[in-house]
């Protein structure tokens, strides 16, 4: 069987962001496959459905476990999940990968399951967002590690920024890995590629509102945390109406921390949606309080206000002008609500082509 190019993700975030490198290797005639650990199952159809991403060739878990992973908890029996399909599906595998490339994204427990698939069966691994650092190994966890681990594996390291290149400058030294500048989080290629097609929501939204997404571990399960940050964000949706995306593992908190009644009129609970979904409210949105770090990137493409609300984050992309990092202090939210209009900045979402970038590079790396 001839050599190879497989995608393995399992977040819809991932899948948003690998969509776009997909569409280019598309467009240059280049056969690729999709690979899915189902770590994610909550909005994982739609997602698939608008960014035209056919269903996965290999699921990497059994049926038990192809619902996804919204708590600690449900990690270990997971993991095992997909040792066990690695080892019933071995021949296929390495078939599929001998002498090919596994491409990975990010940040998440899928990006180290990739890399080691990858690794353990003969390929080369492309890591996409590479290089993104806190400089703390706990915050954010388990997220920062897991950036540490690809960094060993990955033999293609796709740095969105100068900053990335830079925290990589060790594993560049090493024989057989290469670190690629790409300009921009691909983030950028999804939206792109989304803009003009967008269509109104039927959430019926008014004409001037804020978008808030919290979702991150670190938060969600520190209670107090997340109890404070919701009622100063819910204070602030009296004088300008708030929106906050809710997804499943989100959905369970609030309902163990006796949360619920946060909402209201002001402060208005929306499930999440699909992406083009997302993207109609994001681009409409005056401003976005998140601890996303792929909203970030959005945002600082956009040049729309932003409050990261973190203790670290893992990237500087929009940091310093139209987005604001709270180290998860709430004055320094409280701040930013006051004042969020002069963090406005013009959008520069056609200066950078990420995708292009990282296919030119596969390219290269399969004419050797």
């Amino acid at each position: 069987m001839s050599r190879r190019i497989i995608f393995i993700a399992g977040t819809t975030a991932e899948l948003i962001k690998i969509a776009p490198v997909m569409h280019e290797l598309k467009r240059r005639g280049r056969r690729y496959g999709y690979w899915s650990t189902a770590q994610h199952s909550d909005g994982v159809a739609e997602t698939l459905a608008d960014l035209s991403i056919e269903q996965p060739e290999l699921l990497l878990v059994d049926d038990a476990h192809a619902r996804g992973v919204v708590s600690v908890r449900q990690v270990p029996g997971w993991l095992l999940s997909i040792g066990r399909s690695v080892a019933k599906n071995r021949r296929l595998i390495k078939s599929e990968l001998h002498q090919g490339i596994v491409l990975v994204h990010g940040d998440t427990f899928t990006t180290v399951i990739g890399s080691l698939i990858g690794r353990i069966f003969g390929a080369q691994v492309g890591h996409i967002e590479a290089g993104m650092r806190t400089g703390n190994m706990w915050s954010p966890f388990p997220e920062e590690i897991n950036r540490r681990i690809v960094g060993r594996l990955a033999h293609l390291h796709f740095a969105p920024t100068s900053r990335e290149v830079a925290n990589l400058a060790k594993v560049a030294t090493r024989k057989g890995v290469k670190v690629i500048c790409t300009g921009a989080n691909t983030v950028v290629d999804s939206l792109r590629e989304v803009r003009d097609s967008l269509r109104p929501t039927a959430f019926n939204l008014p004409a001037r509102y804020g978008l808030v997404t919290l979702h991150r571990f670190e938060l969600v399960r520190d209670r107090d945390a997340y109890r404070d940050v919701l009622y100063a964000l819910k204070e602030f949706s009296r004088q300008f109406p708030l929106v906050i995306l809710i997804g499943k593992s989100e959905r369970e908190r609030l309902h163990e921390y006796d949360l619920e009644n946060v909402f209201d009129d002001h402060f208005r609970r929306i499930d999440k949606s699909s992406y083009r979904t997302f993207q109609s409210i994001l681009m409409g949105a005056s401003l976005v309080v998140t601890d996303s770090g792929g909203l970030q990137a959005e945002c600082a493409a956009l040049g729309i206000p932003c409050a990261i609300h973190r203790t670290h984050s893992e990237q500087d992309q929009g940091i310093g002008q139209n987005v604001l990092l709270t180290g998860q202090n709430i004055d320094t939210l409280n701040t930013f609500l006051q004042e969020w209009e002069t963090f406005r900045r013009p959008p520069c979402l056609d200066q950078f082509q990420p995708s292009k970038i990282i296919v030119d590079e596969i390219d290269s790396v399969w004419n050797a």
